[in-house]
């Protein structure tokens, strides 16, 4: 029979979910509470962890925009990285950075999903809700489908 182990330390719980992928500071507090830890020995954890420069909600956010760039709008981008917790300010320094055009970004993805204008209502409305998952406006996925680019 193996002898149990003692639990790990919510350090290292952190360092070990870091090691993983990228987490926002709010992301990761929320997990490891979750878990069970305090949060006051939690948020010094993460003090610790963030000195070390493990983490940084900078970095996770360049990653995001990075991983999402191509597919999702700068509107969808924003709203996601807020939703895990990421500062207004951090958010757009890191979309400052990413060279993200929504007009493109939309007519590649719309060309490599469908590649073609709908041909009823029931496609246009399956494009127009696809693309709105993405984040885009409907006003220009409206303008899009009325007048496609050319080739």
């Amino acid at each position: 029979m193996r002898a149990a182990r003692p639990p790990k330390s919510i350090r290292a719980r952190a360092i070990a979910a870091l090691a993983r992928r990228e987490y926002s500071r709010a992301e990761l507090r929320a997990k490891l509470v979750a878990a069970g830890a305090l949060p006051q020995e939690t948020d010094a954890a993460l003090d610790e962890i963030a000195a070390l420069g493990y983490l940084s909600d900078e970095r996770y956010a360049q990653a995001e925009v990075s991983r999402k760039a191509g597919t999702r709008s700068r509107r969808a981008i924003a709203g996601s990285l807020k939703a895990k917790g990421v500062a207004t300010d951090v958010a757009d320094a890191a979309l400052a950075t990413a060279d993200v055009d929504d007009r493109e970004v939309m007519v590649a993805l719309w060309r490599r999903r469908f590649g073609a204008v709908p041909a009823n209502e029931r496609d246009k409305a399956r494009q127009v809700r696809f693309l709105q998952s993405r984040g885009f406006a409907l006003s220009a996925i409206l303008r899009l489908l009325r007048d496609p680019p050319a080739e």
